[in-house]
């Protein structure tokens, strides 16, 4: 089954493409121009690369959140172009569940964490535990001290960090006695690898949606909301 997959959710773009879990491709770009330009382009040089087509593709999907709302638009609206009219199935795909992929095989206790501004992060607890990868707990939006104390409840675990947020929480989290491990810097990077392998097994579960169907995920209301509701409540106050 041919996978195009994108992450779009944090500065990086990147695009993957599959046959089932087996990389064919894989192409990453982080040189500051908006995920916008870049997505599409890549995602036709990669496909002509592998001698392939749209037409090819067999399963779509993106991270649709949490991350950046731009980014989380973008990748969401890009697979929803493809897909529309064409009957393929769609994985909306969480970026914290594709970035825990990245370190399958790691044992020990997995964190996402994305730098979500405001003093949070986005995260979520996962274990890696004789080859099987489960979430503890739902995608979040909480303070590093909160998720420290969240993780003090899995004393004896080793703690492996993964995402755009790693120094900071490494920083707030390594002050508070838990047995932080570092992770490899190859690995800590959202990737569409790790997004395509997530859909593959949403695929196989029967998780997939159509094109209508595949929408963003937001922990968090986005800033341009967040400002306009203020002014409301300001203008109601007065």
């Amino acid at each position: 089954m041919i996978t195009l997959a994108f992450d779009s959710t944090a500065r990086a773009a990147s695009v993957a493409v599959t046959d089932s879990d087996r990389l064919l491709g894989l192409y990453n770009i982080d040189n500051g121009l908006t995920q916008s330009e870049l997505l599409l382009p890549m995602a036709e040089d990669l496909l002509r690369s592998l001698k392939l087509s749209f037409s090819d593709v067999e399963l779509l999907a993106a991270s649709v959140g949490p991350g950046s709302f731009t980014g989380v638009r973008i990748g969401t609206a890009l697979v929803k172009g493809i897909a529309f009219g064409k009957g393929i199935p769609c994985a909306s795909v969480s970026t914290l569940r594709a970035l825990a992929e990245n370190l399958r095989g790691i044992e020990g206790i997995i964190v996402p964490v994305m730098d979500a501004r405001r003093s949070q992060v986005y995260t979520a607890i996962f274990r890696y535990k004789d080859g099987d990868l489960s979430r503890l707990t739902e995608d979040l939006a909480i303070s590093i001290d909160e998720l420290s104390r969240m993780l003090a409840e899995f004393s004896g675990w080793p703690v492996y960090l993964v995402g755009d947020g790693y120094r900071v929480a490494a920083a707030g989290i390594s002050k508070n006695g838990i047995d932080l491990r570092e992770t490899p810097e190859l690995l800590r990077c959202e990737n569409a690898y790790s997004v395509a392998r997530v859909a593959v097994q949403m695929h196989n579960e029967g998780k997939t949606v159509s094109d209508s169907e595949h929408l963003p995920t937001y922990l968090r209301v986005p800033q341009a909301e967040r400002e306009r509701l203020e002014r409301l409540n300001n203008v109601q106050k007065n």
